[in-house]
């Protein structure tokens, strides 16, 4: 079996540093879905938000630990699909998870360029919804094209823009309480009418969603300068910063408002801000919370087209898909054809239809790429490189299975027909090249 070494030449340009990795996955993290979910887990759990989110931080860290061994020993763009034809074998199996990967990143950016063009634009322009997320796509789409630098000069400010939203939320949590008006009591209360294990467990399948988004950095693996020592660094640094970011805007919102009032609207964190009525304008947090959506558009789209172009390259899928532009060095074909397929999706999905797909398709990504760690364990590389211990990537699996058990049957319904259309799109891919996908990786 060959194997590919971080100094080995590459097709793409080496370009992100560590500060820029770490940007990118701080901003993939915290995205959209904190600035909407803190009032559906405190609808589910009650004051304890904070539970739940550690619950899933740490869930999301033993699976991390796992995507660091095997970005460090496979530094290849394709992430999970590489992996798994790596540990199996098979390209048929390594199809089926980077076709999951691929449809949960897309099917992700579509449900957030519909947020886009629903209620928090609203203040700033009236215009169909549709419309609005379908010229959204485009310009997310020209950003990834012209490079992935640019790409991640563009995340850097708009994480800084998320971010700082997120911790005016603290601020004003903190000054509510100065003033006497919060209950930090309610951060420790729980639910009385469910049992307390059922709604901390129910709460941290919609909490691991707010974690989601780290798994992307694996595509960028060939872009990444010294990515042995740079990708874990980054990678366990940025979760480590979303939780603690995450876990004092949890406590901060349910001082300021109580969780049943947080669960009643689509807006929490702007419910807190105006509740705190300390002279922010409404407008001012409604436009942070586009920049959040558009920022986890964008790193989402950049994952798409770099897992397209590297699925390509492993022979998982047309070849075409593996062509560049010139001087730019982006997969232009990758990113046109994955734009157009988040467009298709807009027109045919609710926000909500397409949200509830996403974690279950993560979740068939992370037990394969548990699987594989510990399978590839026996295959030796000439250079150094992350290893997690063996209890991480088994603590790993047990994790997925958990929270595979609380997904609705409709979650399951929608991402087994996903799936389903990956394995005729693999099945046409062979009989057109009349053989089966050759690997690079054997």
């Amino acid at each position: 079996m060959t194997t590919t070494t971080p100094d080995e030449p590459t097709r793409l340009r080496r370009g992100v540093t560590g500060p820029l990795l770490l940007v990118f996955v701080l901003g993939d993290v915290l995205g959209a879905g904190v600035y909407a979910l803190v009032g559906v887990i405190g609808a589910q759990v009650g004051g304890a938000v904070w539970l739940p989110l550690l619950l899933a931080l740490g869930m999301a860290l033993l699976t991390a630990a796992s995507y660091a061994e095997l970005v460090t020993k496979y530094p290849r763009a394709g992430g999970a699909a590489v992996f798994a034809q790596r540990a199996f074998g098979r390209p048929a199996v390594s199809f089926v998870v980077g076709w999951s990967m691929l449809a949960a990143g897309v099917t992700s950016a579509a449900g957030l360029a519909v947020a886009f063009g629903g209620d928090y634009l609203a203040p700033f322009l009236d215009a169909p919804p549709v419309l609005v997320a379908v010229l959204f796509l485009l310009v997310v789409a020209l950003v990834n094209a012209r490079g992935i630098k640019e790409s991640l000069g563009a995340n850097v400010a708009m994480t800084v823009v998320e971010v700082g939203g997120l911790v005016l939320v603290v601020v004003l949590g903190a000054v509510v309480l100065g003033r006497g008006d919060g209950d930090p009591g309610r951060a420790l209360e729980l639910r009385p009418d469910v049992s307390p294990w059922a709604a901390v467990l129910g709460a941290a399948l919609v909490a691991f969603y707010s974690f989601v988004g780290f798994e992307t950095s694996a595509n960028l693996a060939e872009e990444v300068k010294d990515v042995r020592r740079v990708y874990p660094r980054a990678l366990f640094g940025s979760l480590l910063v979303a939780g603690v970011v995450y876990l004092l805007v949890a406590v901060s919102a349910v001082a300021v408002l109580p969780p049943d009032e947080l669960g009643e609207t689509t807006g929490p964190l702007l419910a807190v801000v105006e509740r705190a009525d300390a002279g922010v304008p409404s407008w001012l947090f409604a436009a942070v919370a586009l920049v959040a959506v558009a920022n986890g558009a964008l790193l989402t789209m950049i994952m798409a087209s770099r897992l397209t172009y590297g699925m390509a390259q492993e022979g998982l899928l047309p070849a075409v898909l593996g062509r560049t532009l010139p001087g730019r060095r982006t997969p232009w074909v990758a990113i046109v054809v994955t734009t157009a397929a988040a467009v298709v999706l807009t027109l045919v999905g609710s926000l909500e239809t397409l949200a509830s797909t996403v974690v279950l398709l993560l979740l068939v990504v992370f037990v394969s790429t548990n699987l594989a760690v510990l399978v590839l364990r026996r295959d030796a590389v000439p250079h150094e490189h992350f290893r997690a211990p063996t209890a991480l990537p088994v603590l790993a699996l047990v994790s997925c299975a958990v929270l595979l058990t609380q997904q609705p049957a409709q979650n399951w319904l929608i991402g087994g027909a996903l799936v389903a259309l990956g394995v005729v799109v693999h099945l046409l891919t062979r009989s057109r090249s009349g053989r089966s996908a050759p690997s690079r990786a054997s």
